[in-house]
């Protein structure tokens, strides 16, 4: 049996530097993809004189703004490949990667839809720079050893790995409707994944999140997001309402004391007004996450 492809497809906006340091970093691993493309929303979204010299193609394609329009996009691109392995652009992964994850879907023909292990988020604070996420990434390639895969009820966005379906069969799409960031779009996308096999946590796809600040959707939209999406993917059914009011309760509780200490890399104060505003559209019935997209030119 021949080797699965892989293609990396990377959403971006707003990031050239970033996503010129990752298209840097695939280069250097000795397990290079077969394709990268790039989805952008606007021309200064990426630096193409960057990219010489890499041993793989590379590919930049163009699509209106957000995660799940930009995803879409590659996915309709990328129609007849193998795998494609999504990837933020400041998500890094180790050298080995690639090569553990064409295995894991070679031998596991029921897996459609894998995550590996994150072994430093920066979202989760200050955020890392590219040095510091490659210092990481040296220290823990003894770590590749670890065989261990379990199921999951989603992938992480920031890195999962897709079986493209066979000739015939419907293509599954990201949401559009969870416009911009696309808050919760992994989970409702990994719900709908499973209904054709398996989504899996693979121990062997190591990697670091550098959770750069740059280009970040804006503490009110996000906030509003953090509400409005549950509440909708409850309707549609790839949520369950006890699930989401512990993620909406979590982060109201998390932007309301941050709001009264708050850490300078996380707009938390913007955060709880777009749950505020939130929260009174639920109870005026007029709650989508679409509405994020009337904040996008506020100050």
């Amino acid at each position: 049996m021949s080797s699965p492809t892989i293609t990396v497809g990377v959403a971006t906006a707003n990031r050239p530097q970033v996503a010129a340091q990752l298209i840097q970093h695939l280069a250097s691993l000795s397990d290079a993809p077969d394709r990268v493309v790039l989805s952008i929303s606007d021309a200064s979204d990426v630096d193409p004189s960057t990219f010489t010299a890499v041993p793989f193609q590379i590919e930049v394609i163009r699509s209106k703004k957000g995660s799940c329009a930009q995803r879409n996009a590659i996915l309709k691109q990328e129609v007849g490949r193998d795998i494609v392995l999504f990837l933020d652009d400041d998500f890094l992964i180790v050298d080995g990667f690639l090569t553990a994850l064409r295995q894991l879907f070679t031998e596991h023909s029921d897996l459609v839809l894998a995550t590996g292990r994150v072994i430093a988020d920066g979202a989760r604070g200050p955020g890392l720079d590219f040095s510091e996420g490659l210092r990481i990434l040296g220290s823990a390639s003894i770590e590749i050893g670890n065989n261990a895969t379990s199921d999951v009820r989603s992938a992480y966005g920031c890195n999962m790995a897709l079986r493209m379906p066979v000739s015939g069969e419907p293509a599954e799409m990201f949401d559009e409707t969870l416009p911009l960031y696309g808050w919760l779009e992994d989970l409702d996308f990994s719900r709908r994944v499973a209904r054709r096999g398996r989504v899996v946590r693979a121990d062997t796809l190591v990697g670091v999140h550098l959770g750069t600040k740059v280009g970040r959707t804006k503490g009110k939209m996000l906030g509003y997001s953090q509400i409005a999406n549950p509440v909708y993917l409850c309707r549609k059914g790839t949520l369950g309402w006890r699930h989401a009011v512990r993620l909406m309760t979590r982060n109201f509780l998390a932007n309301l004391g941050g709001s009264i200490l708050p850490a300078p890399w996380v707009d938390r104060r913007g955060r709880l007004r777009g749950n505020v505003i939130a929260l009174i559209d639920l109870a005026r019935k007029r709650s989508s996450p679409t509405r994020i997209l009337e904040f996008q030119n506020e100050e």
